[in-house]
């Protein structure tokens, strides 16, 4: 009985505390929300982040994810007992994992902009954003197991903590973007600093069951000096600055990829056909836009009979004839003319079988051909020739002629292969 009255005693206090807070100004409440972050950079041995791509884990992250709206009011219970969307099927996204003993704690998905855009942008207005360049990433399907919810942030700063470095080392990701219900965005606003993508509250957002939203995004270009600012004279429980850009989680499991990819697709032809035909009918429900542009992403023939059936005569949705396809490699580019021997370093974003697009840090000649010499993964490197044809912004396109064995395994690899641990053996997909 006392310790019924205690929780009590304590659930009153936290009302009357975030009653009063929520009187204070923006600036105050926000100060009194930094308090109270508290990251522990060394967490329990017994908590492993990681990207889940197992059916166990992810089956385990998609009942977690129901669970949590389900009682939230996102959605209405599903017969799965899960909750899987069109974006869970798409290979540029990641859905990322918290186990704590081995039991799935904590789940998150990143989605990359794609041909089907991210979720949240069917309400709110991205253009902006756009403009600065950079890949946009939305951050979604959050939940956190209810055991570990009042537990000081142990499983939500791990997980936020890897979605920070998977997202700025491996995910090529500058603009992360959210919608959540208000009354959780100043957390975001507080601690992370996300800037609300405009003043109003979208009272109906049908991605979780017609709930109220807020849209807000953050540049993680510009996110590591706004956190020192802010955080790096605090204690090291509070110092989010050093808990994102310097403290390194032994709990954490990168992907271990031979390639400098930048994504890390798990979902083999029969776990598409497990989650988004058996389990769910997500695949039936899509719409004729949404069918025709997962046949032009899974155009390989392993999916194709896992796909919703298109109606007679539908056409498919033009792609470029040369598909291209997302890394992060360092390149050196030569020309004769050059007194550097050295180069022009510069960073190869995207390939394709006769071409790239790379990121230069000083303009380049074009119509100049350059001894190219990509950095495909640790122990990979390809020499071609490259044509610079365009550039603005510090972006150019190139021609490649001269293609060496290991740019046409590697191009043919992403052609083919259908997880990311397919791209060990590369070998295999020369054609």
């Amino acid at each position: 009985m006392l310790r019924k009255l205690r929780l009590v005693a304590r659930r009153m206090m936290r009302h009357v505390t975030r009653e009063m807070i929520s009187w204070m100004p923006k600036n105050q409440r926000f100060r009194i929300f930094r308090s109270f972050a508290d990251c522990n950079p060394s967490p329990s041995p017994r908590l492993v982040l990681k990207i889940a791509e197992t059916q166990e884990e992810l089956e385990a992250c998609f009942r977690l994810l129901h669970d949590a709206y389900v009682d939230s009011g996102f959605m209405k219970p599903h017969p799965s007992g899960m909750r899987v969307t069109i974006y869970h099927a798409l290979p540029a996204t990641t859905t990322l994992c918290a186990k704590y003993d081995d039991q799935v704690v904590g789940t998150l998905s990143l989605i990359r902009e794609s041909v089907l855009g991210v979720p949240l942008q069917k309400i709110f207005d991205l253009s902006a954003i756009k403009e600065k360049k950079g890949q946009i990433v939305e951050v979604s399907a959050l939940a956190v197991h209810r055991n570990f919810r009042r537990t000081g942030g142990s499983v939500l700063f791990p997980l936020m903590k890897f979605m920070y470095e998977y997202c700025t080392t491996f995910f090529d990701t500058r603009h992360l973007v959210i919608a959540v219900n208000p009354g959780h965005i100043e957390m975001y606003e507080s601690l992370l600093f996300f800037q609300r993508l405009s003043a109003n509250v979208v009272e109906n957002y049908d991605f979780v069951n017609g709930a109220p939203a807020v849209g807000a995004t953050l540049d993680l270009k510009e996110a590591p000096e706004i956190f020192r600012r802010h955080y790096a004279s605090k204690p090291p429980h509070r110092n989010l600055y050093a808990y994102f850009t310097q403290v390194r989680l032994p709990n954490i499991e990168f992907p271990n990829r031979r390639f400098f990819v930048t994504n890390d697709p798990v979902l083999t032809p029969d776990l598409v056909d497990y989650f988004f035909n058996v389990r769910t009918d997500t695949f039936q429900n899509l719409n004729l836009r949404e069918k025709i542009l997962l046949h032009a992403i899974y155009d390989l023939p392993e999916y194709k009979a896992l796909l919703p059936e298109l109606p007679s005569g539908a056409n498919s949705v033009p792609i470029r004839r040369h598909e291209r396809f997302s890394v992060r490699c360092p390149a050196r580019l030569i020309a004769r003319r050059m007194r550097d021997d050295q180069g022009i370093s510069v960073e190869v974003i995207e390939v394709s079988r006769h071409g790239f697009q790379a990121r230069a840090n000083k303009p380049l000649p074009l119509n100049v051909w350059f001894e190219t010499i990509v950095q495909f993964g640790r122990s990979d490197v390809s020499r071609v020739r490259s044509l610079a044809l365009r550039g603005s912004d510090g972006l150019y396109g190139f021609r490649v002629e001269n293609l060496d064995l290991l740019w046409r395994k590697f191009v043919s690899a992403l052609y083919h292969s259908k997880t990311y641990t397919d791209l060990e053996n590369p070998t295999r997909f020369l054609i």
